[in-house]
């Protein structure tokens, strides 16, 4: 006999995320969630800084996925859509500010996400907010506290930890095999078959919709895969040998170059 095991419901977002106070500039919303769980697709009024203390988060927004490791936070501003799913049980702080604030002024021509490199007096705010009560009006103390962390998140810098998905449905099929499958082995001769498009197709399609070509883009998303690896405590030969790296040194080599640091010291420092 099987047993049909039905799949956990989407999340939904936190109450707080739409409500309009401009006296009550910044709400805090934490909560733990287990793996494989998702806050289903959608969008609010309050900007949201989205922080998993513990735990890796994959973030989708505009075609565009973002692994955000405990080190770092996204910034999603206000009435972006996005869904957010748990890779690895999470604890989330967030932090929700209202849209009469004006958060980290746009560098591009549309609004998008952003990830952040969290610095330990960022984190540190964040956690103190998150013991403060928000549902009270705020007392000039907590105002001038507000103010200070809005200054902070301005001052942090954006990480590389994002990968553009596309929209052509020929090419997301390719996409979400590998995302869920950052090791599987096939080319795109192979990976094609299920696709309905040809494999020059597809490579037409990678370079047009994501700017990479094929194997730009799957060496990026291995080494960001890695990333969520090296939080479960995976070691640099595991990661290598498991992501089609031909040595270890050959791995730490690939991600020096993405990332600017070792594995191990981007492990300790986030960046």
């Amino acid at each position: 006999m099987t047993t049909d095991v039905a799949k956990p419901p989407d999340l939904d977002p936190a109450d707080i995320a739409y409500v309009l106070d401009p006296a009550r500039p910044i709400l805090t919303h934490g909560r733990v969630i287990e793996t494989g769980r998702a806050l289903r697709s959608h969008n609010h009024p309050r900007g949201q800084l989205l922080w998993a203390m513990r735990g890796v988060l994959r973030v989708v927004s505009n075609a565009c996925i973002w692994l955000v490791p405990p080190s770092h936070a996204v910034w999603i501003p206000p009435g972006m859509e996005h869904q957010v799913t748990i890779e690895s049980e999470a604890e989330l702080l967030n932090i929700y500010v209202d849209p009469s604030i004006t958060v980290r002024k746009p560098t591009r021509p549309m609004p998008c996400c952003a990830v952040l490199l969290l610095t330990p007096l960022a984190r540190e705010m964040i956690r103190r907010l998150g013991e403060s009560d928000t549902s009270a009006p705020f007392d000039d103390r907590l105002l001038r506290f507000c103010a200070v962390l809005l200054d902070e998140l301005e001052q942090l810098a954006e990480a590389p930890l994002n990968l553009p998905g596309g929209q052509d449905e020929r090419l997301s099929r390719v996409t979400r095999q590998l995302i869920r499958h950052p090791d599987d082995p096939r080319q795109l001769t192979e990976l094609s078959r299920d696709a309905g498009a040809s494999p020059r197709t597809l490579e037409r399609l990678f370079r047009a919709e994501t700017g990479l070509s094929f194997r730009q883009w799957r060496s990026k998303l291995r080494l960001l895969s890695a990333i969520e690896a090296l939080n479960r405590g995976d070691s640099s030969t595991t990661i290598a040998f498991s992501m089609g790296y031909s040595s270890p040194s050959a791995f730490i080599a690939a991600f020096r170059e993405a990332f600017g640091t070792t594995p191990q010291r981007f492990l300790r420092n986030g960046s």
